[in-house]
């Protein structure tokens, strides 16, 4: 049996991901349980404790988490926010 090198990461968006509203923009994110699950996840891989099950689920969420980055940035961008528009005016 070959191992998984990693979980395909568009199988983690059906329940793992879902969108924020931040300041006049939405973004990605992960759900609290996928941020759970990917935080306790490396907190094995610092210790060389994942599986190899493990492994290719890290790298999957690691992939997913890297495309949000970019996606959001660009949103970010596209839209001009800024994060003092979110502060209330006096």
């Amino acid at each position: 049996m070959t191992p998984q090198l990693m979980v395909n990461p568009s199988s983690l968006m059906t329940n793992g991901v879902e969108m924020r509203e931040f300041g006049n923009i939405y973004l990605f994110s992960f759900t609290s349980q996928l941020q759970t699950r990917f935080e306790e996840l490396l907190t094995k891989k610092k210790t060389n404790s994942l599986s190899s099950e493990e492994e290719a689920e890290y790298r999957g969420i690691s992939e997913l988490e890297r495309i949000f980055t970019l996606i959001n940035a660009q949103i970010s961008t596209k839209s001009k926010w800024c994060p003092s528009r979110l502060r209330s005016s006096p």
